[in-house]
């Protein structure tokens, strides 16, 4: 069961559950590269590809954050066959929680954990100014003083800049124009909170704003390192996602094949 929406960098056909990963604003599945080698050998890592990028880089970028739920959804449902959790870093976080809840209220087989990572809750406003209706070196002079995210050789390189504009622009417009009810019913799921020790953007309220998401367990760590701290400190954090994920594994039905 191949679709575009998904890349396996290390396919594990006799897997017990997935983990499904879900990328911060600009960037494509790419970045969850190395995961599968800190990963259980039992859990198959599918990391989402968005429109406009990697090997989907002629579509269009989608400015919706609505309608990447809605288009994902009939994707992702054949590959929910296995118990399957989540993890969402910055802009992933919302969609990935967007996505739970509208699994939540279909016929789908339950979300087992959701992972969110240096983020607010959804609905919680935006403190900052709007970047997205920014001219453009304005927009990358702000994203680099808020983010810190675009790399140096990047930011100085006008084709692989605009490369690179079209799909962040349009995940930082999803993000700053979505707006979804303050009050709604909660996830059912047990949820786990991540995020970096010295990221201003993620101050330890918004992180423990989530405990109000879910009717299930709720729990937060914060790692050492910035708003990227997923890379920084990824073995810590893969550790911390496979001792998790480790009663998911123990519970899943034995595939032929598996030991």
């Amino acid at each position: 069961m191949n679709s575009v929406w998904l890349q396996r960098f290390e396919p594990r056909p006799h897997a017990r559950a997935r983990l499904f990963c879900f990328s911060h604003a600009g960037v494509g599945a790419s970045v969850y590269r190395l995961w599968p080698a800190g990963l259980p050998a039992e859990l198959e890592m599918c990391a989402i590809q968005l429109p406009g990028r990697g090997t989907r880089f002629r579509e269009p970028a989608v400015t919706k954050l609505a309608v990447l739920v809605d288009t994902l959804l009939p994707a992702l449902r054949p590959h929910l066959d296995l118990p399957f959790a989540f993890f969402g870093h910055s802009m992933g976080a919302v969609l990935a929680s967007e996505v739970a809840r509208a699994l939540q209220g279909s016929d789908a087989a339950p979300l087992q954990h959701l992972f969110v990572s240096a983020r607010r809750p959804p609905h919680w406003p935006n403190p900052d100014p709007l970047l997205h209706p920014l001219p453009d070196a304005e927009f990358v002079a702000n994203i680099q003083r808020r983010y810190g995210g675009i790399p140096p050789e990047v930011a100085q390189d006008k084709e692989l800049l605009a490369l690179l504009l079209p799909c962040l622009r349009a995940d930082i417009e999803a993000l700053e124009t979505h707006q979804p009810p303050m009050v709604r019913p909660p996830l059912a799921c047990p949820v786990s909170v991540f995020g970096g020790s010295s990221d201003p953007l993620t101050p330890r309220a918004h992180l423990d704003a989530w405990r109000g998401e879910t009717s299930g367990p709720c729990r937060v760590r914060v790692f050492p390192g910035d708003h990227f701290y997923v890379n920084t400190a990824r073995e810590a954090l893969l550790d911390e996602l496979s001792v998790t994920l480790a009663p998911m594994l123990a519970n899943a039905p034995t595939r032929e094949g598996v030991v």
